[in-house]
């Protein structure tokens, strides 16, 4: 069965599938962890809530990342909505210039919440959350999270990625 659904779905290449998403405008999200090893993060484009009853939200986590072990580990997360402008941290958490780690909380400050994840202060909304089920998904785990606490600053346009590039403006 499992096989009969991948050849179903196989007509779209991995190119033109990333393409497509390209054309979507995502709010630029750092996803965090801290576990007896230190903090660990990284760039997520994919998250997303589930049901506000109870406050649950999702994030796809590639299975090569290695902040997938922190959040395992500790089973907790923090999910962060960057504001405009704050295109050194989303390069950070990206990997470009080949930070890793706990090197990539160099760029801005950070805090905690409820569960010790690291919560970007300047952050337009974060969600502090426990993990409640990981699903596995081809090459990502789906962590499922139930939200403990947030915070939320409304003062700036948010930071988005739309057609492969950060933008801190709303033009095409």
């Amino acid at each position: 069965m499992e096989a009969d659904k991948e050849s179903a779905f196989s007509q779209v290449d991995i190119k033109t599938f990333w393409q497509t998403l390209s054309e979507r405008v995502t709010g630029v999200t750092i996803v965090t962890a801290r576990d007896e090893f230190g903090p660990a993060g990284f760039l997520a484009l994919s998250a997303a809530h589930v049901t506000a009853n109870p406050p649950t939200v999702l994030v796809s986590v590639d299975k090569k990342t290695s902040a997938l072990a922190t959040i395992l580990s500790s089973r907790h997360f923090a999910v962060n909505y960057l504001p405009a402008g704050m295109d050194a941290v989303a390069d950070a958490f990206s990997g470009k210039g080949g930070l890793s780690g706990s090197n990539r909380f160099v760029e801005g400050q950070w805090d905690t919440l409820t569960t010790g994840a690291p919560v970007f202060t300047q952050a337009l909304g974060a969600f502090d959350c426990v993990v409640d089920d990981v699903i596995q998904r081809g090459d990502v785990s789906i962590v499922i999270g139930i939200a403990v606490a947030t915070r939320i600053d409304s003062s700036r346009p948010p930071l988005v990625f739309f057609r492969g590039k950060l933008r801190s403006d709303f033009e095409v």
